[in-house]
């Protein structure tokens, strides 16, 4: 609706992945320069983790269609709560082998037989394991099993499992030894920084055709930043409303004004992300996941309604801890486990620091 009024050919901000808006920033290429170095290693199985909408799809289907098809045969799964059976008949579909009312038995010596037959052809055969934390445990044994599979000295089958943070922390469990034994490379993509959300912007602008259209006032690169704490679905969703309000308003210049407009109302309207995102005027560190505590304040609304200073002094003391608390450790956390960032509400902490200084006016 909006792209011939800002000059664009295509639209910028998509929700769908796709790999011809690849951005490189470098979180993705330490990414894909894991992924080619699994690849070249051509057995076992590759991790990639990733907040929600982080971009690992977008990656790994750059990196696959930079591949030749005569030479790679590539499947893709996306698991769910499935038993290990149905897993393992999910993954012979995907190959295109007849998984139809045949036997476990049977169904492995097919799928075998179909791996071979690539390999003689000259074919390597990937599989591609998307939301890999929904994945049982013995959803995963089915698929270490499957990659004991070799022709002579070569495996048959490599692996790739892309999943949201907590499988990090799936892998880790006593169970997953001999599966932590076969992974010949592991990365986690993490949300951009400001300069490489700015950068991520303009260049999918640049992209979909854009030629300086539309110009963005002071602070509007950081509050979207803020808001969206640098994960790019989110900035896809705040920037695709941002051009859309500029153009029903006739503007070609966006401001911070416009910014807060379009977060409010994807709040309102519970649209994509909008439960993690925080308004523009949120303090910085709280907007990019940085000492920010995993623990929600409990509030009673009783004391609340009872005395509002008393209560409001309190609540302030135990904000101030939750940061103070958090700041040491925050990059250890970081690396240890991304999966608690998601579960932050970052909405309701700046809330609250607004519900503190309004009743202290």
């Amino acid at each position: 609706m909006y792209e011939a009024f800002y000059g664009l050919t295509s639209k910028p901000f998509q929700l769908n992945p796709d790999p011809s808006f690849y951005f490189g920033s470098k979180q993705h290429r330490r990414a894909k320069a894991y992924l080619e170095y699994g690849l070249l290693r051509n057995e076992g199985f590759i991790v990639i983790t990733g907040e929600i909408g982080a971009g690992k799809t977008t990656i790994v289907r750059g990196l696959l269609d930079s591949m030749d098809p005569n030479t790679v045969t590539a499947a893709n799964l996306v698991s769910t709560q499935l038993d290990a059976e149905d897993t393992l008949r999910m993954v012979g579909a995907a190959f295109g082998v007849r998984v139809k009312d045949v036997s476990k038995a049977d169904l492995l010596m097919t799928i075998e037989a179909f791996l071979v037959t690539q390999v003689s052809e000259g074919k390597r055969s990937l599989l591609i394991v998307d939301e890999a934390q929904n994945l049982t445990p013995r959803a995963v044994e089915e698929l270490r099993m499957l990659s004991n599979f070799q022709f002579g000295k070569q495996a048959l089958l490599q692996t790739f499992l892309v999943g949201q943070p907590e499988f990090r922390e799936i892998l880790q469990h006593p169970n997953m030894q001999q599966l932590r034994q076969r992974v010949t490379a592991t990365c986690h993509i993490g949300p951009l920084d400001v300069e490489e959300t700015r950068g991520y912007i303009e260049h999918r602008l640049k992209c979909a055709g854009g030629t300086g259209k539309p110009e963005f006032g002071d602070g509007v690169f950081e509050a979207i930043f803020k808001a969206t704490g640098g994960i790019p679905r989110r900035i896809n969703s705040v920037c695709d409303r941002l051009l859309l309000l500029g153009f029903l308003g006739d503007k070609e210049r966006l401001t911070l004004e416009d910014v807060d407009e379009v977060v409010n109302e994807l709040h309102e309207e519970g649209g994509a992300g909008a439960a993690r995102l925080v308004s523009s005027r949120a303090p910085l560190e709280h907007a990019s996941h940085l000492g920010v505590a995993d623990e929600l304040v409990d509030i009673d609304l009783a004391k609340l309604q009872q005395g509002i200073a008393p209560f409001a002094d309190s609540l302030s003391g135990q904000l101030s801890n939750l940061s103070a608390e958090h700041q040491g450790d925050r990059l250890q956390r970081l690396e240890r486990s991304l999966m608690r960032l998601e579960r932050v509400n970052l909405e309701i902490l700046s809330m609250l620091q607004k519900m503190v200084a309004a009743v202290r006016r």
